[in-house]
């Protein structure tokens, strides 16, 4: 009996100690989650009993070199609903289609969501946003937001790009620069209660946006303006695909004006344009003969209309691409600056040397022919570059061989990308050099069988002219916060040699001359000393009859402050450079000299 007494009595005791042992455990762990714990549990509270929206940040304005605003925001609104905190769902839903002009069942579906918070729409006029809020719907946010917009529309589209529904730079500078513009959002914290409904007599905490910094460019409204206007009469008149004039400081590399039409509308980039519809797409289901304006529209909603979603995307980044970066091509007789400025410094040519052109020139097995079939005769290298003779071009590649030709090709930057800032700049399509026969030598020499940008053209030739000394292209010129602080200037400097001052003041002299009485006459203006060079090529398929015209052209030629590039893509009728292109940019520059405080001087005339 005692046995059995004590037996139960250590049982107890056994029990009274497990207890005791769980009970110190259980407050040793309240213990640690009280105190050691206490800031991660009373963050997970104010989690619960926190709701977060966030609010956007102004963009930062796009500007041109004379503070003129290109891109600039329009305060919208976005409208979203609170499941948990509405009271009356009819009205909510009544209110919001009614207002929002949407349908009551897609309401309906946001509304009666359980969600912490379903955004209804975005991009909402301020006035309807305002009219909403005036409504006092429990369980109906209007938040402030910010729309891009681009005051003057398709101008300069490709280059100053657009963006998305969530205010990020899709294409251009706007993604170029998307660090510089973005800003940085602010927030509105709101404490509700365990049902997720707010608390009324607790203020909201918000912590204010930061605004995106302005970007001050290079490009020049008045001169952007007019080129575009310039480079659409072309497209009409010559029924071309396509027109690209690039207008750059030489000395610099700052762009003035970029154009690569058509252009499409920055304010609605989704939408395919009427002229690029009918200029791309053979619309197998419409009619392409439209007669008139009205016809136009037709054929082109009949187009709109007709497109798969992989069609249409595939036009809408057609209609995007900025042909002056992204696409390259084969620039003919231009491509002859460079061909001479090599030839020149490495002492394998001078400007009397003497050739003979009988109309073509023998390559190994190969006759190629001169554009004057009938030959020029003799003629000095001068006198072959006013007349862009091909054979005396061929003859000065050769006589610099390969290895010369792509150690010049290499010195002046033509294997590497320009490095503009701007995205998908293309890069130089160029044989290998062990690949390179005298046929193919022979063809690169006057610009052909091989493809650059004309960016990179432009550039080549800048660098040629201004003394020899490799420029950076660039839109970006300087930063400001949105109190007009000056936040950063960029630097671009390069003091890369590519060749020498003589050489340099040789090929003004030279390219002056193409102008003053040569296959460049057509670029001449009275009182101004003008250089550059045309170029006529044919695009591959050869035999297809399409033809690329372009003109090259600096002023003043003894001092190069400006340069422009025009290029004609497939124009019909006449195409030679010299006859179409080449006024283009005497037009722009009896324009924009002036404008730019480059005068005339009467006694430079033409003898």
């Amino acid at each position: 009996m005692q046995k059995t007494r004590t037996f139960h009595r250590r049982k107890i005791l056994l029990i009274y100690a497990v207890c005791a042992a769980a009970l110190l455990a259980l407050a040793g762990r309240l213990a640690y989650l009280m105190i050691a714990r206490s800031d991660y549990y009373m963050e997970l509270a104010e989690d619960l009993h926190e709701r977060e929206r966030p609010i956007k940040a102004a963009r930062g304005r796009i500007l041109d070199r004379n503070g003129v605003i290109l891109a600039d925001n329009r305060t919208v609104c976005t409208v979203s609903v609170i499941h948990s905190q509405i009271t009356d769902a009819e009205k909510v839903i009544e209110v919001l289609s009614e207002e929002l002009g949407l349908d009551e069942e897609s309401v309906r579906a946001r509304v009666e969501k359980n969600s912490s918070m379903e955004r209804v729409k975005t991009n909402v006029d301020k006035e309807i946003g305002d009219r909403i809020r005036a409504y006092g719907l429990d369980g109906v946010k209007v938040d402030e937001d910010y729309r891009r917009t681009y005051p003057f529309g398709s101008m300069a589209s490709k280059v100053l790009g657009f963006t998305g529904s969530d205010n990020q730079g899709i294409i251009g500078l706007e993604v170029e620069y998307e660090d510089v513009l973005a800003g940085t959002p602010g927030t509105i914290l709101t404490l509700t209660d365990a049902r997720g409904i707010e608390i009324e007599d607790e203020a909201e905490t918000r912590v204010e946006p930061v605004a995106g910094n302005d970007l001050t460019t290079s490009l020049d409204y008045n001169i952007q303006q007019y080129v575009e206007q310039k480079a659409y009469q072309v497209l009409e008149e010559k029924q071309a695909e396509s027109v690209s004039i690039l207008v750059m400081d030489p000395r610099s590399g700052e762009i003035l004006a970029m154009t690569n039409v058509p252009e499409f509308d920055l304010n609605d980039p989704y939408t395919l344009t009427e002229l690029f519809l009918e200029i791309n797409y053979d619309g197998t289901e419409s009619d392409n003969s439209a007669s008139d304006e009205s016809d136009a529209e037709d054929m082109a909603a009949t187009a709109a209309g007709a497109l798969s979603d992989e069609e249409l995307q595939d036009l809408l980044n057609q209609m995007w691409r900025n042909g002056c970066i992204n696409d390259t091509y084969e620039p003919g007789s231009t491509f002859k600056i460079i061909t001479a400025a090599a030839g020149l410094e490495e002492g394998v040519v001078s400007l009397d040397d003497t050739f003979y052109c009988p109309g073509y020139k023998i390559v190994d097995d190969r006759r190629i022919r001169c554009h004057k079939t009938v030959g020029h005769g003799s003629e000095t290298f001068l006198e072959a570059a006013q007349n862009s003779c091909n054979p005396v071009f061929i003859e000065v590649g050769l006589r610099l061989g390969v290895a010369n030709y792509f150690k010049y090709f290499n010195q002046f930057g033509l294997n590497e990308k320009t490095g503009i800032d701007l995205p998908g700049e293309a890069a130089t399509i160029m044989h290998r050099e062990e690949n390179v026969g005298q046929v193919e030598l022979a063809t690169i020499s006057f610009g052909q069988s091989f493809q650059i940008t004309p960016i990179q053209l432009i550039t080549t030739v800048s660098s040629i002219i201004n003394g020899g000394t490799r420029v950076t292209p660039h839109f970006g010129v300087s930063v400001s916060d949105a109190d007009g602080m000056l936040v950063e200037v960029y630097q671009y400097e390069d003091d890369t040699r590519i060749l020498s001052e003589e050489t340099s003041e040789t090929m003004r002299y030279l390219l002056e001359q193409v102008v003053d009485g040569g296959s460049g006459k057509n670029a001449y203006i009275e009182g101004y000393r003008i250089g550059g060079k045309t170029a006529t090529s044919e695009t591959l398929p050869r035999g297809q009859g399409r033809y690329i015209s372009s003109f090259i052209g600096f002023a003043p030629a003894d001092d190069p402050q400006v340069i422009c590039l025009c290029v004609i893509n497939n124009p019909q009728g006449t195409y030679y450079g010299g006859t179409i292109a080449a006024p283009v940019v005497k037009d722009i520059f009896e324009n924009i000299l002036p404008y730019l405080g480059i005068e005339a001087s009467e006694s430079e005339t033409s003898e």
